[in-house]
């Protein structure tokens, strides 16, 4: 069985060799420890990772919760701030853990293994998932849509924009919440501002994705993951 690969984002050189120590301990493998969000966001796009620990009070001009509103891939917090602010602005990413500084290794370890473990629950539960309906407003109407009509969202600030054969829609939700709803579904993450299905792509050229007449830009921190992950013939 191949080891689980680890990012480490933490500023403090000492605690993240401590990290690092625990999980080669316990058969992990860790790929990089990074101290910024930029150099998280380039690692993750030339690397195969599984899973982030992110700090919450890094360096750079991004915190660790913002760079976890960027990331696709599994995440669990590890920090010495717990206070509620802290914890209601962490909770709306939707990590995998939240580990309290100081933490045991058990704890670590726990956390860990939950979390990859509800990962690939999550993927066999996306691959399964029958397509379901759901209601937008349009104008003064709400109308149905199912997700597999969905071609793809974009965002726009706090709101987003649904698009589909028959046109597109402006909702007033982030781009996270709905990828939250749709990723059970078949969707994919590709770009900060866009979310897809990935059932109708119809090809993939020179950092674009192309479903039906709309051209949708690929991510540079997501084209490698994105990339990997396709099934090629």
């Amino acid at each position: 069985m191949s080891k689980a690969k680890v990012l480490i984002v933490e500023d403090e050189p000492l605690i993240a060799y401590d990290i690092s120590g625990i999980l080669t301990k316990n058969n992990y493998e860790v790929v990089a420890m990074v101290d910024e969000a930029a150099d998280a966001l380039e690692e993750i796009a030339k690397s195969d990772i599984d899973i982030a620990l992110l700090d919450v009070n890094i360096e750079g001009q991004m915190d660790g919760i913002e760079l976890a509103a960027r990331l696709d891939i599994p995440f669990i917090f590890l920090t010495s701030y717990y206070d509620q602010a802290t914890i209601d602005r962490a909770k709306l990413t939707n990590p995998a853990g939240y580990v309290v500084k100081p933490f045991s290794e058990k704890d670590l370890v726990v956390n860990l293994e939950i979390a990859l473990s509800r990962s690939v629950t999550r993927q066999s539960e996306i691959v399964n998932r029958t397509p379901e309906k759901f209601f937008v407003r349009d104008g003064n109407e709400v109308v149905s849509v199912m997700s597999s009509d969905i071609l793809f969202v974009e965002a726009s600030d706090n709101y987003s924009f649904i698009y589909t054969d028959k046109g597109k829609y402006l909702i007033s939700h982030t781009l996270k919440s709905i990828e939250d709803k749709l990723l059970p579904f078949g969707f994919r993450r590709i770009h900060r501002s866009h979310l897809i299905n990935f059932d109708k792509i119809n090809s993939i050229s020179e950092g674009y994705v192309f479903i039906g007449a709309h051209k949708v830009q690929i991510g540079k921190s997501y084209r490698k993951s994105f990339m990997d992950s396709l099934p090629v013939l």
